[in-house]
């Protein structure tokens, strides 16, 4: 049953800009994950200018009580959506660098991205 009403709402979403309103992200959320026996941790709901629905990402799947935030992760998941985004747009991100009072890290020095 929750297989098809996934599958029902996802194909509604194709149509109309529903994640237009916070109820409608609420609703869409719960039909995705809400009849899981498992906890699901999403990133990040990719929209277009009309609020249609692009992706939807599941960063970690869990537990029956329980899911593994990395922060690590979101970040570079995230960089990964920027530097997608940029592409396109001419902008080449080259390196991403993290500094601290004793030392750097370089992202690409460290083939993350």
């Amino acid at each position: 049953m929750q297989a098809a009403a996934s599958r029902l709402l996802r194909g509604a979403i194709k149509k109309r800009p529903v994640l237009s309103s916070w109820s409608s992200v609420l609703d869409y959320c719960r039909t995705a994950q809400g009849f899981s026996d498992r906890e699901q941790f999403r990133v990040l709901l990719f929209l277009d200018k009309r609020n249609l629905l692009i992706a939807d990402e599941v960063q970690q799947t869990g537990t029956v009580d329980h899911t593994p935030v990395y922060p690590r992760e979101v970040v570079k998941r995230a960089l990964e959506a920027i530097i997608a985004v940029a592409g396109p747009l001419g902008i080449a991100v080259h390196d991403h660098l993290i500094v601290g009072k004793d030392g750097h890290a370089s992202l690409k020095g460290l083939r993350l991205i």
